[in-house]
C-alpha cells in the first residue's frame, strides 16, 4: 500500500478523531563509510524516498496515546512516569524519545499519535533513526519548542545509545535531520562539519533486500565498537595522539601491527582503509567519476566482509549477482550488516534492466522476487506535504 499524507491523516481520524498535524522523516542509505561513524571518521550517506510518518494532535494531559499501523498496536505512555521495559518492542523507541527529550529539559505535551512508514524494518535503511527523528521533531513542534537540527540529531542518537542500548554513531540521525534533497552528505563524525555533494545525473542507487532480516543483536554491533576501542587502547601507548581509529593511518598501523592480535588488526585495517575510501569516494562524486566511485563501493564491501566480518552468505551472493551486471559500477552491504539490504550504483538508463535481472537471479535463490527500491534522495525530517484534496465526482460537484 502506498503511504500518502491522505492515508496517514485518515488513519488518525479513524482512530482518534480530530485533525492532526503530519510530519515525516526519510530513511538513510550509506553510500560508503561502514562503521566509521562511531570511530569519529567519515561517512557519505544520502536519504531515500521512503519515510516514517507521524500524525499528531495535542491532548490536555501528559499522556501519549500512540498507535502503530505497522504493528496494529496501541500503547499509552505517561510522560511523568516513563518506565523502560526489557523487551525490545516498537514502543520502546517512542518511550526512549520522550525520555531523552524530557531529560534534556524539553517539557513535552500529551498527544495522540499515529505512526506509519514504508522503510523496511531490519533492512539497514535506518528505520529506527527515522522513527526517532520524526517523533522527536513532531513532539517538539507540538510543544512549541525550537531546537537546532544538529542538536535534534544528537538527542536522537542518545535514544539509541542510552535507552535502546545500541552504541551507534551519529550518521543516521544527522543525515536524516540535515540532508539536502538530491544530494549526498560528506560528514566528519568528529567535528560534525559536512558538505552536500550533488548526486550524478548518469547513475542511480538501487537498494535490494536480501530477505534476511538484519541479524543485528545488540551484542554483535556493540562488540565491533568495543574491539575498536580495545585496539585504540593497545596502540595509544606508542601513538599518544591516538584518540580514535580516525587518527590512525595505514603506515602507522603496519608499523605497530605487533601490538595487535589478528582480529584487532583487521578491525583497524577496515576502519582506516574505509575512512580513506570515503574521502576518495567524495572526490570521485565531485568529479562525476562513477566508475571510480563504484570501485570504491565494492572495495568497501570486501573490507566489511573480510576484515570487519559483518556480512553473510545472502549479502555476498546478492553483491556477486549485482556486480555481474555490466551496467553496475559497484555494490556493497548497507547498514550494520548480518543481513538487510545491498546498495549498488547503476548506469541510470539501465536501472530497470538491472532491477529485473537481479530480481530473477537472486529471486531464484530466495524463492521469490526480492524487494527493490530505486533511491531518490529526499528532504530531511519536517512537516509532511499538504494533504491531497479528495476527488469529487463531477455529478456531485454540479449538484
Amino acid at each position: 500500500m502506498t503511504i500518502t499524507s491522505r492515508s496517514v491523516h485518515d488513519a488518525f481520524v479513524g482512530r482518534f478523531g480530530g485533525q492532526p498535524q503530519l510530519f515525516r522523516a526519510p530513511g538513510r542509505v550509506n553510500i560508503i563509510g561502514g562503521h566509521t561513524d562511531y570511530n569519529e571518521g567519515f561517512v557519505l550517506p544520502t536519504t531515500t524516498g521512503l519515510h516514517t510518518w507521524v500524525a499528531i494532535a495535542p491532548r490536555t494531559d501528559r499522556t501519549l496515546r500512540v498507535f502503530s499501523r505497522l504493528f496494529d498496536s496501541l500503547e499509552e505512555i505517561d510522560l511523568d512516569r516513563i518506565e523502560k521495559c526489557a523487551d525490545a518492542q516498537w514502543y520502546e523507541y517512542v518511550k526512549g524519545v520522550a525520555a531523552i527529550l524530557e531529560t534534556a529539559g524539553h517539557s513535552l505535551r500529551g498527544a495522540d499519535i499515529v505512526i506509519d512508514g514504508d522503510i523496511p524494518l531490519g533492512g539497514g535503511l535506518s528505520s529506527s533513526a527515522s522513527l526517532e527523528t520524526v517523533l522527536a521533531f513532531a513532539l517538539l513542534d507540538r510543544a512549541d519548542i525550537e531546537i537546532e537540527r544538529g542538536e535534534l540529531a544528537q538527542l536522537c542518537q542518545r535514544v539509541e545509545t542510552e535507552y535502546v542500548g545500541i552504541r551507534c554513531g551519529i550518521m543516521d540521525q544527522y543525515v536524516i535531520s540535515r540532508c539536502v534533497k538530491n544530494r549526498a552528505m560528506m560528514l566528519d563524525c568528529r567535528s560534525l562539519e559536512f558538505q552536500s555533494v550533488e548526486m550524478p545525473a548518469d547513475a542511480r542507487l538501487l537498494v535490494v533486500d536480501t530477505g534476511v532480516s538484519h541479524r543485528l543483536p545488540v551484542g554483535e554491533y556493540n562488540s565491533r565498537r568495543e574491539e575498536c576501542e580495545e585496539a585504540v587502547a593497545l596502540l595509544a601507548g606508542e601513538i599518544p595522539q591516538l584518540g580514535a581509529l580516525r587518527d590512525l593511518d595505514l603506515a602507522q598501523l603496519e608499523a605497530k601491527r605487533k601490538l595487535l592480535d589478528d582480529r584487532h588488526y583487521r578491525r583497524c585495517r577496515h576502519i582506516v582503509s574505509e575512512n580513506q575510501r570515503v574521502q576518495d569516494a567524495c572526490s570521485a562524486l565531485q568529479r562525476g567519476d562513477v566508475q571510480r566511485l563504484g570501485e570504491l563501493i565494492t572495495a568497501s564491501h570486501v573490507s566489511l566482509r573480510d576484515d570487519y566480518e559483518i556480512s553473510c552468505a545472502e549479502l555476498d551472493a546478492l553483491v556477486e549477482i549485482m556486480n555481474s551486471c555490466p551496467e553496475v559500477y559497484g555494490s556493497r552491504l548497507v547498514g550494520g550488516g548480518f543481513g538487510g539490504c545491498v546498495v549498488c550504483l547503476v548506469d541510470a538508463p539501465h536501472l530497470d534492466r538491472v532491477m529485473d535481472r537481479v530480481q530473477v537471479e537472486y529471486g531464484a535463490l530466495l524463492g521469490r522476487a526480492p524487494w527493490a527500491h530505486a533511491v531518490t534522495p529526499s528532504d530531511p525530517v519536517g512537516p509532511a506535504p499538504t494533504i491531497e484534496p479528495l476527488e469529487v465526482p463531477e455529478s456531485a460537484a454540479n449538484s
